[in-house]
């Protein structure tokens, strides 16, 4: 295996990557692990969640990404009023006409802001399965396709905050990587604090990817090689939450609920291609999955009482398995 040809259009992908971080760059100060993963949830056709308390420039980094990228966006604000129609539309009705007619809602674009998700009820939260899962949505009788490439990229504060739900296991699965936001370092903070400060600071973004070349990279990561060794060494890795005492983490057993789904496995897969690709590379190391297991399986792995008790988080179950499991060559 070799690094990937050196074709002019690969070599003109790799360059708008580039390019795209930059002008990230011109307005978010550092995060680069943040616009690192979605750009895998871009590339990979993957739903990304983002965690982190109010200010850590979650929202300001996905509505920066939008402008880079020539496609539709739309950012919901979700409130505890929100209902469903409000996100994917309604029926109503045409006096002129006599008939009822469709009216589409925001989800009808293709790159979406699901900003706060967490501080609307249940039912607007079910809104979104159809689309997240199948692209589509359904008003009325009438089911619609929705435009290719469409991306859910939300935001949730700690679920511990005043006027917070927890999102339903079966919607959190469908994300494909749940990113936990941390503060910035010290040099971060002061670039932060010196350009927010100043009011006339106002930075013009360019838009470097089309939809084409959003299709085109999917088209090379897809193509990226993995050995049979790595796929096996996968599925270790999901099945040890599953079932830990078949891997000898006994310690664990007592703490897990439920282990990771089918899910886990397909975009464990499918990230650790995108992270090969993003170095370069068009074969997976161990390396790029071990990178990318945590952002995969932390909100797939069900934790119980008992492991809230000790303090027993689902970093500390992911980083057990992936000391236990061993790669068989």
């Amino acid at each position: 295996m070799t690094e990937f040809a050196n074709t002019e259009n690969t070599h003109a992908l790799h360059e708008k990557i580039k390019q795209v971080i930059a002008e990230v760059g011109k307005i978010v100060v550092g995060q680069e692990y943040m616009v690192n993963r979605l750009l895998v949830g871009l590339f990979t056709n993957g739903h990304v969640l983002l965690e982190g308390v109010p200010g850590l420039a979650k929202t300001l980094t996905v509505n920066t990404l939008s402008k880079v990228l020539q496609s539709d966006f739309q950012r919901i604000q979700f409130t505890p009023d929100l209902l469903p129609a409000d996100l994917i539309g309604t029926m109503i009705y045409n006096q002129r006409d006599g008939q009822f007619e469709v009216k589409k809602g925001p989800i009808f674009a293709n790159l979406i802001l699901a900003d706060e998700i967490n501080r609307s009820p249940a039912k607007v939260q079910a809104a979104l399965l159809e689309a997240m899962q199948e692209r589509q949505v359904t008003i009325g009788e009438t089911t619609f396709k929705l435009d290719k490439p469409f991306l859910v990229l939300a935001t949730q504060n700690p679920v511990d905050q005043e006027g917070t739900y927890p999102l339903p296991e079966a919607q959190v699965d469908r994300f494909m990587l749940k990113i936990f936001i941390s503060y910035p370092s010290k040099e971060d903070e002061m670039e932060v604090m010196r350009r927010m400060s100043n009011l006339s600071f106002n930075t013009q973004i360019n838009q470097i990817l089309t939809k084409q070349d959003i299709f085109a990279i999917r088209d090379a990561v897809n193509q990226v090689s993995i050995s049979e060794s790595l796929e096996k060494y996968i599925i270790e890795l999901i099945f040890a939450t599953r079932f830990p005492k078949d891997f000898g983490l006994n310690e664990l057993a007592e703490y897990i609920q439920f282990g990771a789904s089918p899910r886990a496995s397909i975009n464990l897969n499918r990230a650790a291609k995108a992270i090969a690709f993003l170095e370069g590379r068009n074969y997976v190391l161990p390396e790029d999955i071990k990178e990318v297991a945590y952002d995969v399986l932390n909100h797939r792995i069900l934790l119980n009482y008992e492991a809230e008790a000790d303090g027993i988080s689902s970093k500390y179950i992911v980083e057990s398995i992936l000391k236990k499991i061993e790669i068989n060559k």
